[in-house]
């Protein structure tokens, strides 16, 4: 079985409500749009002819080549749905499969919409999850699929420092990490973190580890540029130079300030390098690697979002977080060792204390209030599982882990919203 046909179902729809069996359109050299869209969304109802104009175009242009959108609905109600659909020349995953969108979006990290995620048909691998701006960027198609180019040829080229002297990106990025800092002089919460970025950046240099970082610009005016880059101690992409834009496609920049840390061979060690420094902002952790145990607070918080996360929840005393380390620690570290070659994490490991993220994720999923309570968020497909035990060890940990991914844990569902 293909892994699209897995992750897709036995059918979707067709624009005229036909079953289409997914095995038909997956395969071999296939590429395959999943749009998640809506009727109510503005934005979505901008972008959806524009795909609808590239879907046929490009398809009429390339018969030998074989390309099919599914669309994925965050509709209100079925008959939305149906309306909208209506519109769309390509297929559909049926309206109340919930779940298996659920999987989808867990898979493929989709928060928002519109966004147009585009895979191998035959491997289920993310060609680019930034569709939507290629379609913009290239809409005659002449790098379809738009499968995402190393960095190291992307960067290529000339950077600056503040004096305006040119250098190699190749040669001055060359093995080291890299601190890709996206931010504009017109963004208040970029002005705010920038002189923090700019002295854990002078520590990290003074203890001898090998950083650099370079500034990607939004600014509007090339003066604010200037006047904003006199403030770095780095190097920057120059003013308009297209490089900024292919660079957050590449990183999937939805934001600003952001910071990416590359390692030394150019892999992405975190997208979150703004809250790892506020964290850490003395750098004694940097390259802030992953940690296969976390407490959960507010610069961990978003992995709730995009993952399944173990939670072992406590009163937050020190006699309690203790104890939820020494359970957790051994556990943690076989799994992290497990899973490290794997592009995406299948379980992230938290303790909870007396944090406000805690309190807060409890109320969100409604969990009683005891402690120690050990449970399994899967915040992605609306689901939670939590463990009976009143006492948790090593083994307890292991069982519940066991159990999860044997499906023989009941969930409590979350109400998703659209």
């Amino acid at each position: 079985m293909s892994k699209v046909v897995e992750l897709l179902g036995d059918i979707v729809l067709s624009h005229t409500a036909n079953e289409v069996n997914v095995a038909s359109i997956c395969g071999e050299g296939k590429v395959i749009g999943l749009y998640y869209s809506a009727q109510w969304c503005s934005p979505c109802r901008a972008f959806t002819p524009k795909l609808i104009d590239f879907y046929r175009t490009y398809k009429s242009q390339h018969p030998d080549k074989c390309f099919e959108v599914v669309f994925i609905s965050s509709d209100k109600s079925q008959e939305e749905f149906k309306e909208y659909h209506d519109e769309m020349p390509w297929l559909a995953l049926p309206y109340e499969d919930r779940e298996r969108k659920a999987k989808l979006s867990k898979k493929y990290k989709v928060q928002g919409i519109p966004t147009l995620v585009l895979i191998d048909g035959k491997t289920g691998q993310k060609l680019t999850d930034d569709g939507r701006s290629a379609v913009a960027s290239d809409p005659e198609g002449k790098d379809f699929p738009w499968k995402p180019k190393p960095f190291a040829e992307v960067v290529c080229g000339k950077l600056i420092n503040n004096q305006k002297q040119e250098f190699e990106a190749s040669s001055v990025l060359k093995g080291c990490v890299k601190g890709i800092y996206f931010s504009a002089h017109w963004c208040p919460p970029c002005k705010a973190f920038t002189p923090d970025l700019v002295e854990t950046y002078k520590k990290v240099k003074e203890d001898g580890k090998n950083f650099e970082v370079v500034f990607c610009s939004s600014d509007r005016m090339d003066s604010s540029f200037d006047e904003y880059f006199e403030t770095m101690p780095w190097f920057a992409i120059p003013y308009k130079d297209s490089r900024s834009e292919k660079l957050k496609r590449l990183f999937g920049i939805n934001g600003i300030p952001t910071l990416v840390i590359l390692d030394e061979e150019d892999r992405v060690i975190t997208k979150n390098g703004r809250l790892e420094l506020m964290r850490d902002p003395e750098g004694e952790d940097f390259p802030w690697l992953p940690r296969p145990l976390n407490e959960l607070n507010e610069y961990v918080a978003h992995q709730l979002n995009v993952g399944s996360c173990l939670i072992l929840f406590t009163e937050g005393e020190d006699e309690d977080i203790n104890m939820a380390i020494d359970a957790l620690h051994d556990v943690a570290d076989e799994y992290y060792e497990a899973q490290k070659n794997q592009e995406d994490r299948e379980l992230s490991f938290f303790y909870g204390g007396d944090d406000e993220v805690c309190d807060n994720l409890r109320d969100f999923v409604q969990l009683e209030d005891r402690n120690p309570l050990l449970v399994i968020s899967d915040i992605p497909e609306h689901k939670v599982y939590v463990s009976p035990e009143m006492k948790i060890d090593r083994e307890v940990i292991r069982s519940f882990i066991n159990q999860y991914f044997s499906d023989q844990l009941e969930p409590r569902i979350i109400k998703p919203v659209l």
